[in-house]
């Protein structure tokens, strides 16, 4: 399972900065695909971004490229999130994710249906 541990808080101010990390237990997380992933009230859940476990190769949704950046730490078994200039409609609860191996392409490694584990999820609200 996934434990998601958030750290500097659910509630930021547009154009602040907060991180989010979850760390896996009962698997070694750098063997998997990682993703984030998030809902806003009334909206499907989306993919905001994803690290692929073979190449490394990272994608974002189009709205957070250049401000978030996803990143892992094997050694401690733990991937995260660093959210810069927030804005309000990055409002929304984000989860962690992770699926075992590769997956094909960008498409298919932001497509929620495609992870087996899943953190609880962390409410993140951007507002003044």
């Amino acid at each position: 399972q996934l434990q998601h541990v958030e750290s500097g808080g659910g509630l930021v101010q547009p154009g602040g900065s907060l991180t989010l990390s979850c760390t896996a237990s009962g698997f070694t997380l750098n063997y998997f695909t990682i993703g984030w992933f998030r809902q806003a009230p009334g909206k499907e859940r989306e993919g905001v971004s994803c690290l692929s476990y073979n190449t490394g190769s990272t994608y974002y949704t189009d709205s957070v490229k250049g401000r978030f950046t996803i990143s892992r730490d094997n050694a401690n078994n733990t991937m995260y999130l660093q959210m810069n200039s927030l804005k309000p409609e990055d409002t929304a609860v984000y989860y962690c994710a992770a699926h075992p191996g590769r997956l094909a392409n960008r498409l298919g490694c932001l497509r929620p249906t495609n992870y087996n584990y899943w953190g609880q999820g962390t409410q993140v609200t951007v507002s003044s």
